[in-house]
C-alpha cells in the first residue's frame, strides 16, 4: 500500500492562523524547555503562540525515544515538557517522572479522537498524564529512480545483493518489532517476546548489518542519507522524511510491508516539579487547537489528534489524505504498546548495534 500521507504547506496553517487568532490566557511569561521531537515546534507555529502568550520556547530534539527516560532520569528539572510515543509515556508515568494532567485546563480535550484520550498511554492510575498531538505509522520507503520491481516485504533486506550497504534504520528498538513479525507471523505479540523470541530477533538484525549504511537519528539525517545517494531503501517517519525529500526533488515512495508497520501516537506530557506550569498549560492547549494542529500537520504532515481543529484549515481530501476522516487506517496498524521487558528490548537493541 502506498501512502499518500504529505507534508502540508505551511501556507495552511498561516492561513489558519489568520482565520483564527490563538485564545491565550492572561500572558504567563516565562521560558519553556521542550524535550522534543522534529517538527513538533517549528518556528512558524511557534512565533504564533510565543506572541499570544509571552512564553518562550526553547527546544531540545530527540532521536528516539529511549532518550526521553534517559534524559529525565538523569535531571529532568531541565525540561517542562515531553513529548514521547505512548510506548515511553507510561514508563514516564510509573517512574514519577511526570504529572498528572488537569484536563478541565485544556479547552479542546472533548475534540480529541477518544482512541488517543483513552489510550493506557495517556491514561494511568485514575488519572490523565499526556495530551495527545500527532499520530501515524512507521511505513518503509524506497528511492523511485532505483528499483524496478517495487519492494513489498523486507524479508527481501536478506540475501538481494544489490541492497548491500544501501539500507538504513532508524536507531531504536522498535525495529524489533516488525522483524519479530516476519518471523514469527503477524499475530505474534510483539511487546511480549520471551528470550528465546528476542534473541532470534537480535540474530537477524545482526545478520543484516552488512547491508546497513547506517542506523539514522534524525529526519535531516536520513534525508541527507538519501540526497548523498548513499541508501536507497529505510524505514521513515511516515510522511515528514519524504515530504523534505521532494522539496529536494527526489521521488520517494512510501509502502506499508506484508509484515504490517507500527502506528505510533505521541502526547505532551508536563515534567514533574516543572516551574514554568502557567506556560506548560498554555503549550498543552495551543498544541491541540487550531493553530497548534494546522501547524504541526502543515510541517511534518502526520496525523493530528483533534480533527475538529483540524477542519478548520484542511479540506475534506486533506483530511481524507491523512487518515483523519476513516479511522480503520489506524486501526489496522500495530499501534505501539511498552513491551512488558522493556529493558530486555533495549539490550537487545543496543546488543544488535555493539555487534561488529
Amino acid at each position: 500500500m502506498k501512502l499518500i500521507t504529505k507534508r502540508l504547506s505551511t501556507a495552511v496553517a498561516a492561513a489558519a492562523f489568520a482565520a483564527t487568532g490563538f485564545a491565550a490566557a492572561a500572558q504567563a511569561e516565562g521560558e519553556l524547555n521542550i524535550l522534543t521531537w522534529e517538527g513538533y515546534t517549528d518556528p512558524s507555529f511557534v512565533s504564533v503562540f510565543e506572541e499570544a502568550t509571552g512564553c518562550t520556547v526553547t527546544p531540545t530534539y530527540v532521536g528516539s525515544n529511549d532518550e526521553y527516560p534517559a534524559k529525565l532520569a538523569g535531571g529532568g528539572g531541565v525540561y517542562d515538557l515531553v513529548s514521547p510515543s505512548v510506548d515511553t509515556t507510561t514508563i514516564l508515568m510509573k517512574a514519577g517522572l511526570v504529572e498528572e494532567i488537569d484536563t478541565s485546563r485544556i479547552e479542546g480535550w472533548d475534540d480529541i479522537f477518544p482512541q488517543f484520550s483513552s489510550h493506557v498511554g495517556v491514561n494511568y492510575d485514575g488519572g490523565v498524564y499526556g495530551v495527545p498531538y500527532t499520530w501515524g505509522a512507521i511505513p518503509f520507503m524506497y528511492r523511485a529512480d532505483s528499483f524496478d520491481v517495487a519492494p513489498t516485504s523486507i524479508a527481501q533486506f536478506w540475501g538481494d545483493d544489490s541492497l548491500n550497504g544501501k539500507i538504513s534504520l532508524w536507531d531504536d528498538k522498535t525495529n524489533i518489532y516488525i522483524v519479530a513479525r516476519m518471523i514469527y507471523g503477524t499475530d505474534v505479540n510483539v511487546y511480549d517476546l520471551d528470550d528465546d523470541q528476542l534473541a532470534a530477533v537480535r540474530d537477524k538484525l545482526i545478520e543484516l548489518k552488512p547491508a546497513i549504511r547506517k542506523y539514522w537519528s534524525t529526519a535531516g539525517e536520513l534525508v541527507n542519507l538519501y540526497a548523498n545517494g548513499e541508501v536507497t531503501i529505510s524505514n521513515t517517519w511516515g510522511g515528514y522524511q519524504s515530504a523534505l525529500l521532494a522539496d529536494e526533488g527526489i521521488e520517494m515512495i512510501e509502502f506499508i510491508p506484508v509484515e504490517n508497520a507500527d502506528g505510533w501516537a505521541d502526547a505532551w506530557q508536563i515534567v514533574k516539579d516543572s516551574p514554568n506550569d502557567d506556560c506548560a498549560y498554555q503549550w498543552l492547549n495551543f498544541s491541540v487547537s487550531a493553530e497548534g494542529q494546522c501547524g504541526v500537520v502543515g510541517v511534518t504532515g502526520y496525523s493530528g489528534s483533534n480533527p475538529v481543529a483540524l477542519s478548520t484549515c484542511l479540506t475534506d481530501d486533506e483530511m481524507m489524505a491523512l487518515n483523519m476522516s476513516d479511522f480503520t487506517y489506524i486501526d489496522g496498524l500495530v499501534l505501539w504498546e511498552e513491551p512488558a521487558r522493556v529493558d530486555a528490548y533495549i539490550n537487545t537493541w543496543n546488543a544488535v548495534k555493539a555487534a561488529q
